[in-house]
């Protein structure tokens, strides 16, 4: 009897706990807000030491259809912050960068050549309320672009191909100089690794460059992997070219820890290991440091896939500071620097989840905030979410991608797929 009395709790407190999550499901905009502030992220963000066998889940192929955004309707940020659309019918929007002006930049590009705007675009916000007064064209004819910086009059493009520099004078609204291609890079890449950032340190003397994988897991060989899946370092003229940290399998964001000189990026990490194998990650790079990228993962972990191959580097591969996800896309990085926000959200990162395609339950479909204390990482939570519109149907309005932290203190948002730029603002109150 005593049994069958701890079965019939355990039952209840499991129908409970299920009532409870659809009841959250449910609620009003701002009290479903209210109630994920109060919870880490609600989806599965496996740690290092839970890692899941290689296939405890069949590799799975899922991917979503974006619907578009009706009219009125917005992500959903926590309670004492409101969603507001900066800019609309766009054309894939990835990426930001912010000239000393004032003037943002947005980066436009998507996988399919044909379909790429392979452009850049202006916003121009003079009276600084969050709507831009002009918008225009800054660059054209570019090649899958997406990482931006100016350095010493130069204005730099990670295109997919190589960085491209070109003069640049303050407050000009177009860029028509044919430039020069200072770095080859292999273009393309696996599924989307395609995308090229840029970021300078802060005495301008380094420029560090992501370069993703060209395949899943090395299955067209090593050979066609050179100069992939790492970070690499060259000097503002192209020259100097080094790899800086290896075995990353897609580095997209990357930032510098504030008050430190600590680089960080957003990782994208293997498929067809499973649901939850291999998380994502969020994480410091380390100078000549080995992330395990194809040989193992978190640690050394060995990918079965290539088992016995190179155990000098599978011993040697080092463990990511933040899992944050298993197929999430992690693609936007931000640091907080900022004063509008809260107290808990300065120092910390926000990271733009795209979203899966291969896992059975979606996973990413979101803006995630891992907060710092005394400049340690915590565990990740939910920031913006409400992209995915009706999972039993695939169905999605959007898909996030770069992040951005205006001077003003807001978050700006990418989503690409919903071809809008989003600004989250703190209510006053904060």
């Amino acid at each position: 009897m005593k049994k069958i009395y701890l079965a019939v709790l355990a039952l209840a407190g499991a129908l409970l706990a299920q009532a409870d999550l659809c009841r959250c499901q449910q609620l009003p905009a701002h009290q479903a807000a209210a109630s994920a502030k109060q919870r880490p992220a609600s989806q599965p963000t496996t740690s290092a030491k839970q890692l899941p066998a290689p296939y405890a889940t069949t590799p799975t192929k899922r991917t979503s259809k974006v619907i578009g955004w009706p009219e009125g309707k917005t992500p959903t940020a926590p309670q004492g912050f409101t969603v507001t659309k900066y800019a609309g019918k766009l054309n894939s929007p990835r990426w930001f960068y912010l000239l000393p002006n004032g003037d943002l930049l947005v980066s436009e590009s998507q996988t399919s050549r044909k379909k790429s705007a392979n452009d850049i675009l202006l916003f121009r916000d003079g009276n600084k309320d969050g709507v831009p007064e002009l918008r225009d064209t800054f660059m054209t004819h570019l090649n899958q672009p997406l990482g931006m910086l100016l350095l010493n009059g130069w204005f730099y493009v990670g295109n997919t191909d190589g960085v491209y520099r070109y003069p640049y004078k303050t407050g000009q609204l177009h860029i028509t100089d044919k430039g020069e291609k200072i770095l080859d890079l292999p273009p393309g890449g696996y599924n989307n690794h395609w995308t090229r950032n840029l970021i300078a340190n802060a005495d301008g003397s380094k420029i560090y460059v992501s370069v993703g994988s060209g395949s899943n897991n090395a299955e067209h060989g090593m050979e066609q992997e050179a100069r992939r899946a790492d970070i690499l370092e060259m000097n503002p003229d192209g020259s100097g070219e080094r790899i800086f940290a290896a075995g990353i399998r897609n580095p997209v964001g990357m930032d510098w820890q504030p008050g430190t000189k600590i680089l960080w990026t957003a990782v994208n990490e293997r498929d067809s290991l499973g649901d939850d194998l291999v998380p994502d990650y969020f994480t410091s790079v380390k100078e000549g440091a080995f992330y395990g990228w194809p040989y193992a993962y978190f640690g050394p972990n060995e990918d079965p896939r290539l088992k016995g191959q190179r155990p000098d580097l599978v011993a040697k591969t080092i463990a990511p500071d933040v899992p944050v996800g298993a197929h999430t896309a992690s693609l936007g990085l931000a640091f907080y620097t900022q004063k509008a926000f809260p107290e808990k959200y300065r120092g910390g990162a926000f990271i733009g989840q795209h979203g899966s395609w291969n896992r059975s339950t979606f996973s990413g479909y979101r803006v995630i905030f891992v907060p710092f204390t005394k400049g340690k990482p915590g565990p990740p939570e939910d920031f913006l979410t409400g992209f995915i519109a009706d999972e039993a149907k695939n169905e999605v309005y959007g898909r996030p991608v770069g992040v951005f932290a205006l001077p003003d203190g807001s978050i700006l948002v990418a989503d690409d797929a919903g071809n809008t730029i989003w600004r989250v603002t703190a209510n006053k109150r904060f």
